[in-house]
């Protein structure tokens, strides 16, 4: 006599195959993820967009959107919080602060990648901590420091203590650059007769213009958007946009909601165009591929 067996049932095979639930569990983590996602999104979108139809709108009390849409609100606002001048001295502090930002972080960045000394990984380390630490947590004491030397209020006093997190920005930045350069480029122009000085001008600037390009478009975009560091030093008449915007909504005072909603949408213009530009000259990873190419090759 011959006895057959029945076949495993369906439900024993998937109980068998720890596959399928990791997959279920990994599709529910993903979706979890999207609608997260998706949700902090729409919360964003929601925040600017009421901010954009409240400067343009006339009242807005009742609906879904305002009884009408006017232009003056912007004129009210330039006029009331004086941002001819603002906007003068936003682009004073960042090109000032680009500028030496450059002229300092670059021949540093060339010394930190051509130059082996005691202490460089400490020196490293250092340039680490503006960048890393938040601004708050050294803008006190740099504050302080700013208020005992008589240079809180003044313009000088706000480009230097933007200067502190913007240097060792671009010194970041640029010893990659510069790491990956072949060294036989400057041992050929010292040979043709080039001193130091211009063979860093003649030679190395040319094949670094899109590393200080990179560097310099987000120093612009950091300085416009620093708060902390702008806002405990600067003085009336040295307040850049972000810091007039914040003292125009929290100051004393009655104002209109749509004219400093207006001045909000100046400020989102602004970044939004040098962020743009930022991200047509640099590609985030391509930085980080460099870096770590660097790292590797160190």
């Amino acid at each position: 006599m011959t006895t057959t067996t029945a076949p495993p049932s369906t439900s024993r095979r998937s109980t068998d195959n720890p596959a399928a639930p990791t997959k279920n569990k990994r599709s529910l983590l993903q979706v979890a993820v999207w609608v997260a996602v998706g949700f902090f999104l729409l919360n964003l979108a929601g925040i600017i967009l009421s901010v954009i139809v409240n400067a343009f709108g006339t009242t807005w009390f009742r609906g879904p959107l305002p009884e009408g849409f006017t232009v003056e609100w912007f004129g009210q606002a330039w006029q009331e919080f004086n941002l001819a001048d603002v906007l003068i001295t936003t682009l004073q502090v960042t090109f000032s602060v680009l500028a030496l930002s450059l002229a300092l972080g670059v021949p540093a960045a060339y010394a930190l990648a051509r130059r082996d000394f005691p202490g460089k990984k400490l020196v490293m380390l250092l340039m680490l901590l503006p960048v890393m630490l938040p601004p708050i947590t050294y803008g006190v004491p740099l504050a302080t420091l700013m208020y005992q030397l008589q240079l809180a209020g003044s313009l000088t006093g706000v480009i230097l203590v933007n200067l502190v997190p913007a240097l060792p920005f671009v010194i970041l930045v640029m010893t990659p650059f510069i790491g990956q350069l072949d060294r036989n480029l400057e041992s050929a122009a010292r040979m043709c007769g080039a001193n130091t000085w211009k063979m860093f001008r003649m030679v190395l600037v040319p094949l670094l213009t899109p590393g200080i390009l990179a560097a310099g478009v987000l120093i612009l975009v950091r300085t416009v958007a620093m708060f902390e560091l702008t806002f405990l030093v600067a003085g009336p008449k040295s307040e850049t946009l972000i810091v007039a915007l914040y003292s125009a909504a929290f100051s004393t005072g009655i104002r209109s909601a749509q004219t400093i909603d207006a001045m909000a949408v100046i400020y989102t213009v602004m970044t939004s165009v040098l962020l743009m530009i930022a991200l047509r000259f640099v590609n985030p990873t391509q930085i980080v591929g460099q870096v770590k190419g660097a790292a590797d090759d160190d």
